[in-house]
This record gives structure tokens, sequence and C-alpha cells, in this order.
């Protein structure tokens, strides 16, 4: 399934226009063209927090092995003592 063609996307107006008017058409551009505006945006949000999401697990990663690290540390140099 490829993209459209020139020729179908005037056969698609042509029908639109049939079915519903030339009076009615530019209302429903207009709401087609917000709603898509709208699942762009939700659709970005929904990407930056999943990114923000997977960061944030990888410092909780990063950090809970720095605290290993530093508690094995002092755990070594307790027993040298």
């Amino acid at each position: 399934m490829g993209s459209l063609g020139m020729q179908e996307i005037i056969v698609i107006f042509i029908i639109a226009l049939i079915v519903f008017g030339p009076r009615k058409l530019p209302e429903l551009g207009k709401s087609l063209g917000k709603g898509l505006a709208e699942f762009k945006k939700a659709s970005n949000e929904l990407k930056q927090t999943w990114e923000e999401e997977v960061r944030l697990e990888k410092e909780k990663e990063s950090m809970s092995e720095i605290l290993k690290d530093a508690s094995t540390d002092l755990k070594d140099s307790k027993d040298v003592k």
C-alpha cells in the first residue's frame, strides 16, 4: 500500500464533493486538519514521555551501579583496617 497519486486524490475529492456538497466540504477539511494536528501533538507528547522514562531508567541503573561500587569500596576499606 503506497502513497496516493494525483488521480486518486482527485477522485476522492470529487466523491467527497458529491457526498457532502460544496458548503460542507470546507468545514470537514477544517475539522480533519484540527484532528490531525491534535493527533500529532498527542503522539509527540507520548514520544517525549517515553524518551524521558527511558532516560530516567538509565539514570537509575547507573546510580544503582555507583552506589553498589561505593558500598563495595567502603566494605573493602573496612576489611583492610
